[in-house]
């Protein structure tokens, strides 16, 4: 019912799943975390329980192939189960059941594993995998490229409904070293036509609001877009005068009230410049709002 990976970042520390499923709200079952310890994925008549046992026993010592192996000694149902572990050292081993519903499958690669059931076909795996290797960026950005090359691929070949990814960090995510608890990124999307889709929209917007990783040259002059600044905060009721394309306090002033509005604060600049990704979604999100 499910495709899923699971996946460490050993230099970072990041450890972290990404899931898409035709059933409701996969990402409440499937996917389980914790911070210097391991990720795993449970599916295919997914037992729940297996998740923080499989995490204990990984922080006992375990290995991945030994706590898979332990929580599913005497299980009845062990040839239902799909299983997929990496602890934080990277170490990854997945089982599927011979019982698991075809196609039925994993990769297990250098600190991740991809697998899933009930799948379009291997094609699905295997594209999952080469986007996860072949992708540049933070682990967030591997685990999300490859939740899309396998919904491209195929994904679940009963068709889609919803979708998730969490990740947790050191320090990491809302609150930082001084309140947070790791979490660098927590979304779910449980029921939606195009849930992956949705899922990459929803990460932007997460990106934006809580995470501080923009290029450093990502960056527009704010006098040289003014008048597109002015026309999107005028469309979306935040500026009131009227569109020179001459930067003055009063655009300034609507773009830091549309950026509050919207949880940026953390991307205001004092320095006449402005975030590309802040830019470019305030153009988005005028564009939308003529078409409502």
């Amino acid at each position: 019912m499910t495709y899923s990976i699971v996946a460490v970042d050993v230099e970072r520390g990041d450890i972290g799943v990404g899931v898409a499923s035709k059933f409701i709200a996969a990402g409440s079952i499937v996917p389980w975390v914790k911070l210097g310890v391991g990720g795993v994925v449970t599916q295919s008549w997914a037992n729940v329980k297996f998740g923080p046992l499989i995490l204990s026993l990984l922080e006992h010592g375990f290995s991945p192939r030994r706590a898979v192996d332990a929580v599913l000694q005497g299980d009845p149902r062990r040839e239902l189960r799909q299983v997929g572990v990496v602890n934080a050292r990277g170490e990854a081993y997945a089982f599927t059941g011979r019982e698991c519903i075809g196609f039925a499958g994993h990769i297990v690669g250098e600190g991740y594993v991809v697998l899933g059931n009930i799948l379009a076909g291997p094609q699905v795996l295997e594209e999952m995998s080469r986007a996860f290797e072949n992708t540049k960026g933070e682990l967030v950005d591997k685990i999300l490229a490859s939740l899309i090359a396998g919904d491209r691929a195929g994904g679940d070949r009963r068709g889609k409904q919803s979708a998730a990814v969490i990740v947790v960090r050191p320090c990491g995510g809302y609150g930082g070293c001084e309140e947070g608890v790791g979490k660098y990124v927590d979304l779910r999307v449980d029921d939606h036509p195009d849930p992956v889709r949705e899922l990459e929209r929803l990460f932007r917007i997460w990106e934006i609001s809580v995470l501080t990783r923009e290029d450093p040259n990502d960056v527009v002059e704010l006098s040289d877009v003014a008048e597109e600044v002015q026309k999107a905060l005028a469309k979306l009721g935040y500026y009131k005068g009227p569109v020179t394309g001459v930067l003055n306090p009063e655009t300034t002033e609507a773009l830091e009230a549309w950026m509050a509005v919207n949880n940026f604060e953390n991307k205001i600049r004092r320095d006449g410049k402005l975030w590309g990704t802040v830019y470019r979604f305030l153009l988005e999100q005028a564009r939308e709002s003529t078409h409502q």
